[in-house]
């Protein structure tokens, strides 16, 4: 099963056509060849391996979002000190 990630931008580079997203705190650089309208900080974007896929609906975005949380609460557990146990 594949899934693509709501992600909110956080930087773009026009030169490279890249972006970098922040998703539960992570950031990483996607590219923005694929998407058919700009980009501004501050949108949501669908992301999949590595390609931001499309602008998405901000709020659409944040309830997507909500439900990872609901669907995966093991993911999104603060870590002990120790770290996590498996």
């Amino acid at each position: 099963m594949c899934l693509a990630i709501p992600s909110r931008v956080v930087e773009i580079d026009e030169v490279s056509k890249t972006a970098i997203v922040e998703t539960f705190g992570v950031k990483r650089k996607v590219s923005t060849m694929l998407l058919n309208e700009p980009l501004q900080v501050g949108d949501y974007v669908l992301v999949h391996v590595g390609f931001a896929m499309e602008k998405i609906d901000p709020e659409e975005a944040k309830k997507t979002l909500e439900l990872f949380k609901e669907l995966f609460p093991e993911e999104f557990e603060e870590e002990s000190p120790e770290g996590r146990e498996n």
